[in-house]
């Protein structure tokens, strides 16, 4: 069961003395009951709708969204087109990357996490034809399809930062934990840095990116383990961050702000990582500045370090503008995200094709848990397609990224498109405007399972 080790934890919380028993019961009765709302939801009417339905992508968007429509299609037509061999739960690379999970504890064989009924295409795309209803791959040849759902990620295009490749990742003790094998190699360097000393240089970057949180949350993992061997006298920690300030959701932002001044981590503002020298180990920055009358003055400047974790920029893959499926215009434009509308998450030109996950073109967080939400609004709108009706399901940009604060607390960030509060059951029993231990052990004991087990199974 999902919440089985979560209930452990719990117990032991409670025999420590640190719950109460009223408090255990009040929790697990709202996480299970979180379980069986998520359930339920699966077993609505069968719908006698067809059509052939394509999915680009087997990550958490394409294969919880086809275990859906299989749930709820009684003759599903479904073709998920991916090219992995591994299903991996992504959020939980930051935990590798602290030193909580183990390489193996995040993944299994993507073969394991395909629907049953499925068809699936171990391929790539290369090219879509939205007039011709067709997809081309790489070696199967084109697939036709009367609906189209765009759920391929993201690509890291290591093209915009000098000096480092993704086979490079770790050269200069430079790190990144949005890479299975980075985030391996970063607890390493972590474990040393925490124990030896010295500067650490984190930071983000500019394009829209998923878990926007992550670099934010081995920054604290890193000054938490520093705390532990006692070397914070040693250590001088800074954060970079492109955006214009630390965190843009009212509701967290001062709590966490508030963190970074208590740890004394400076937080620099509208500061671009341009290249790396990982043989000086020394880090290229631009800080980007923009006056009232919108004119901008970029200023370089360099940092060196001896232990940093960085952020690839990142933008939809290649086909996606190739074929005429990006914003050409406003802020989702230069990076290629797919054109579709906010709420319904159908595309502006193709009505037949939809888009949610990181690669969609929205204006809220790539985060596993707002492709949650935006899944029963995307299954929904499709089949009123398919049967010719009005797509009324409407996405409120629901977000989620749990900032994990130190081994022990995470300040649960839920929000909307207007980045106001949405804290959800359990959670709104507790002021979640502090980090709380309760969410701490969501992040590492719960929804692991939740995603393996019911999320992609279509029961979540």
């Amino acid at each position: 069961m999902a919440v089985t080790n979560f209930e452990k934890e719990m117990r032991k919380l409670e025999s420590e003395g640190k719950i109460t028993r009223a408090q255990f019961l009040q929790i697990m009765a709202a996480v299970s009951a979180v379980v069986a709302l998520g359930t339920d939801k699966a077993y609505a009417a069968k719908s006698g709708a067809k059509g052939k339905i394509v999915i680009i992508g087997g990550g958490a968007a394409g294969i919880s969204m086809a275990a859906q429509l299989k749930r709820k299609l009684s003759n599903p037509d479904i073709t998920i087109i991916d090219p992995s061999d591994r299903q991996y739960y992504q959020p939980g690379f930051t935990l590798i990357g602290g030193g909580v999970y183990g390489a193996d504890d995040v993944w299994k064989p993507q073969a394991d996490c395909m629907p049953s009924g499925v068809k699936w295409i171990k391929d790539k795309v290369t090219l879509v034809h939205p007039t011709l209803n067709k997809v081309d791959t790489a070696k199967s040849g084109s697939i036709n399809y009367d609906f189209l759902v765009v759920a391929p990620g993201v690509k890291y295009d290591w093209s915009r930062i000098e000096g480092i490749t993704y086979a490079t990742i770790g050269a200069g003790n430079a790190h990144t934990i949005y890479d299975h094998r980075g985030a391996q190699m970063t607890w390493k360097a972590m474990k040393e840095f925490s124990e030896k000393g010295g500067k650490g240089v984190f930071c983000d970057t500019w394009t829209k990116h998923k878990c926007g949180g992550a670099p934010k949350k081995i920054s604290l993992l890193t000054w938490d383990n520093c705390r532990k061997n006692d070397i914070l006298d040693n250590i001088d920690l800074h954060y970079y961050t492109a955006s214009k300030q630390l965190y843009n959701v009212p509701h967290f932002t001062p709590r966490l702000e508030e963190i970074y001044r208590e740890r004394n981590i400076p937080v620099d503002v509208n500061c671009r990582l341009k290249g790396i020298d990982t043989e000086a180990k020394r880090a290229h920055f631009e800080r980007v500045e923009t006056d009232a009358e919108g004119n901008k003055t970029t200023t370089p400047f360099t940092e060196s370090y001896d232990f940093m974790h960085f952020m690839v920029p990142q933008c939809a893959p290649d086909f996606v503008r190739e074929s005429g499926l990006s914003w050409t215009e406003g802020s989702l434009a230069a990076d290629g995200w797919v054109m579709v509308d906010k709420h319904s998450l159908i595309h502006t030109t193709y009505s037949n094709i939809l888009s949610l996950g990181d690669c969609a073109g929205i204006p809220t967080s790539k985060t596993s848990a707002a492709v949650r939400k935006q899944l029963p609004i995307a299954v929904d709108n499709l089949i009123a397609l398919m049967e010719g009706r009005t797509p009324e399901a409407h996405y409120d940009g629901y977000a989620a990224c749990p900032i994990v604060t130190d081994y022990g607390h995470v300040l649960m960030c839920e929000f909307d498109y207007d980045k106001k509060e949405q804290i959800t059951f359990p959670l709104s029993l507790l002021d979640m405007s502090k980090e709380q231990w309760v969410a701490w052990l969501l992040k590492v004991y719960a929804l692991k399972p939740i995603y393996f087990n019911l999320m992609l199974k279509g029961l979540y």
